[in-house]
């Protein structure tokens, strides 16, 4: 999604608050540009992560929140996130999506899980 310059922030990769002034740097690749709503879902989830505390710099390197394009771990949570947006003529295709969730009486996320999985196990049995 692209986001008008006017809508971005930006926000320390691993937060100021394990770093502190000393790792403070002027180096821009220590910083990354977040919309507001991504920076305060990234706030919350730091602040509520056991390394709030223990402030080890490396955990928050490997997170998600830090480096999206390259973790194994969101707040030091077995967690892998996929991002899927749907945009133009995609958009039909959300629909559709959504409303056979709704059909099968299950939420989008799990409809969509459940498909990849079904995909994924007839790969496996060729």
């Amino acid at each position: 999604t692209t986001f008008p310059e006017g809508q971005l922030q930006i926000d320390h990769r691993v937060p100021f608050e394990i770093v502190g002034d000393a790792e403070l740097s002027d180096d821009p690749a220590d910083y990354m540009l977040l919309c507001a709503s991504a920076n305060r879902a990234k706030s919350w989830s730091c602040e509520n992560c056991e390394n709030w505390s223990r402030r080890v710099i490396s955990v928050c390197q490997l997170c998600y929140w830090a480096f999206p394009e390259e973790y194994n771990h969101v707040a030091m949570r077995d967690i892998r996130r996929l991002d899927i947006v749907w945009a133009d003529d995609e958009v039909n295709q959300y629909d559709s999506l959504r409303d056979e969730a709704e059909r099968w009486g299950e939420e989008l996320p799990d409809f969509v899980k459940d498909i990849l999985r079904s995909y994924l196990e007839g790969r496996s049995a060729h």
